[in-house]
Parts: C-alpha cells; sequence; structure tokens
C-alpha cells in the first residue's frame, strides 16, 4: 500500500532488530510513522503536520482543552522561574480568522496548574498547589476575567500532594491522578497520601480512592463506552529530573464496573508500554483507538493495545487533545503543533460530553 507524504513506513526489522530499531530513534522532522497499515486507516488521503507557534520558553507543556465556540485551546507551561519564584502560566491559543495561531497568557488564580479538561462551560484545571496553598480541583471559567472556584482540595484532612491530571465520567463523577512530582520539583509540602487515582462525586461531596499501587500516576481517559480506563504511569522519570529505564513508563486498562450504585476498577492489565519517554497525556478516538503523548511523539495502538502508529515530533509531546474531526493539537514545550489526519477521526471526549466540534 502506498503511503501519503509525510509518512513513513517502519518496517518489522525497524521494529525488532536492535540495530535497525536503535537507528530510528534519531530524528529531526515530524512525520508519520506507520507501524502497521490500520493507521493508514487513520491517516486519510493527505495527513498534514503544521507548526503553528515557536517561542523561546516552554509556553506549551500540558492541559489542552479545546473549546469548539472559541475555536481555542487551553494550555499550561512547564515549570518557569519567575522573579526568583517557581511559577507555571495559564495561556490561551485561539485560530485567527486568516487561519492562524496566536498565544496569550491568563491571569488566574490557578497556582500551578497542570491537566485539564471542558467542564460546565469553563476548563476545570490540575491545580498542583504550592507550598502556602493547597492543590486540588479549580474550575476557571473561559472567558474574562477568569474567575475561578475551588471544587475539592483534600482527601478528607489530608492534602493531595500535586494532581495532575483530570477525566470526567458521565455519570458526573470527576476521576483525578495526584503523583509526587509537586514535592520531588520543589513546589509542595510533604506528602500526606500515596501516590493514588481519585473518584469525585460533586453533588454529594463523596471522594473516594479507586487505584493504588502506581509510581507516579499521570494521565487518564475512558474508552468511548466507558467501560475501560486507561491510567498511565511514568514513574520512568522522577521529579528531579533522574530517569531509569527499568522503572515503568506504561498504560494500565482497567475494567470499570457499578457495584452498589458506584464505580470500581478491576482486571487491572498492562495495555501498552511506551519505548521512548513516557506515555503522559492519553486519549480516546470513538472507535477506542487509544493515543498517548510520549518521549518521540503521539503513540496510537488499537483498543487491542497493537501498535499501529506514531505521529513523530522532535522532543516528543507531553499532551494533546482532539480539536475539530481529524485534528489534533500537540503540545511541544516550546512549540505548539496542529495534526490534520483522517475527517473520519473525532475525540471521544468531546463528543461524550456533548460538544459539537
Amino acid at each position: 500500500m502506498s503511503l501519503p507524504k509525510n509518512c513513513k513506513r517502519i518496517t518489522q526489522k525497524q521494529q525488532i532488530i536492535a540495530e535497525d530499531a536503535a537507528a530510528q530513534r534519531d530524528f529531526y522532522e515530524a512525520f508519520f510513522a506507520v507501524y502497521d497499515d490500520a493507521f493508514l486507516k487513520l491517516l486519510g488521503d493527505a495527513p498534514s503536520l503544521q507548526l503553528a507557534i515557536e517561542k523561546d520558553w516552554p509556553f506549551a507543556h500540558e492541559a489542552g482543552v479545546y473549546f469548539p465556540d472559541q475555536d481555542a485551546i487551553y494550555i499550561t507551561s512547564n515549570i518557569l522561574q519567575v522573579n526568583g519564584k517557581l511559577k507555571i502560566k495559564i495561556g490561551k491559543i485561539t485560530r485567527t480568522t486568516n487561519h492562524q495561531w496566536q498565544h496569550e497568557e491568563i491571569q488566574t488564580d490557578v497556582a500551578m496548574g497542570n491537566g485539564g479538561i471542558n467542564y460546565q462551560g469553563g476548563v476545570l484545571f490540575c491545580d498542583q498547589g504550592n507550598k502556602s496553598q493547597p492543590g486540588g480541583l479549580v474550575l476557571m471559567e473561559a472567558r474574562p476575567p477568569y474567575n475561578t472556584k475551588t471544587l475539592i482540595s483534600s482527601y478528607h484532612w489530608r492534602k493531595f500532594t500535586s494532581v495532575n491530571d483530570v477525566v470526567t465520567h458521565t455519570d458526573g463523577s470527576i476521576w483525578f491522578t495526584d503523583p509526587i512530582y509537586g514535592y520531588e520539583q520543589g513546589f509542595r509540602q510533604s506528602p500526606q497520601l500515596p501516590c493514588q487515582v481519585y473518584r469525585f462525586d460533586p453533588d454529594s461531596g463523596d471522594v473516594r480512592v479507586v487505584a493504588d499501587g502506581f509510581g507516579r500516576p499521570n494521565g487518564l481517559c475512558f474508552s468511548p463506552d466507558e467501560k475501560t480506563i486507561y491510567i498511565t504511569d511514568t514513574d520512568w522519570i522522577h521529579g528531579d529530573g533522574s530517569r531509569d529505564l527499568t522503572r515503568v513508563s506504561t498504560v494500565y486498562a482497567f475494567d470499570v464496573i457499578e457495584r452498589h450504585r458506584s464505580h470500581f476498577l478491576s482486571n487491572r492489565r498492562v495495555f501498552a508500554m511506551a519505548d521512548e519517554g513516557i506515555p503522559d497525556g492519553i486519549k480516546c478516538d470513538l472507535e477506542g483507538n487509544v493515543y498517548s503523548g510520549c518521549g518521540d511523539g503521539v503513540a496510537i495502538w488499537t483498543p487491542g493495545g497493537r501498535l499501529v502508529g506514531k505521529i513523530k515530533i522532535p522532543g516528543g509531546v507531553a499532551n494533546f487533545c482532539f480539536g475539530k474531526r481529524g485534528e489534533l493539537f500537540l503540545l511541544n514545550e516550546t512549540r505548539f503543533w496542529v495534526a490534520n489526519i483522517g475527517k473520519n477521526v473525532q475525540g471521544a471526549l468531546l463528543a461524550n460530553m456533548n460538544i459539537e466540534v
């Protein structure tokens, strides 16, 4: 099968023979890597990659929350030194009428933002907190003056360590991860809780631990039918920057089961492992394919865990989000990329929220 432009086929030898595989690690241009012909059905006839914004500081690190009515994406920066203090900036990237992209900084009360999601017309940010205020889930209005409201900041009396990523369920519950990165990076107090995954019911105030046993739980998302949840463990890299190839960089899958009018997770299993860096942000499309930002771009697996392709981006992708049909926005630290693939591809997150794209 012939390949569209911007695509390169990864042969069997390049996947499994050490010398051939190692040679694929060095690349300097963005492209689509085809591991399986099933990826071509997702890419369509004319996939493209556009470097839309480039700056000299890491403005595009996490979150990636798309609002179709604004044609804009809300993002968080990586950690910055500002006037001698550690800071994370909230940003907004908007598509202009002439199809260019512009970035602006937003002044808000979110202290150290990380992951985020659309929620009640605003952006529900994971606020990692700092040494003077606890972290938690903070809802920011998606219009100036960007007022905020804290939804939760503790597991009963014990403060979260540094809430990292968040997803919602159609039953109204909010699920989020809480690894140790904020403490390791020096802007949070000593942890009062293990590295865990939580389910929060904003109506009743009930908050429960739904999964533990992680090194550093990070990204999470539901399958389109919400019968499976995918949770990444990024223990491969610690907050001090140390990396260890023998630590996990793994996507785990759990069955979501209902018992006693509540949801539990069962049948924990390895879904996939990132071969380069860590699987950070994670999303599904409506067909159940799983996408995750990794050390060499965005990896795409089938619902059965078979790697079919990658959107290869030099420097990797921490997080990303789906936009309009066939469109993905990739956060590459100092660069913001727009990937266009087949128009039949749509992100499951906004569809399950009934947000029209």
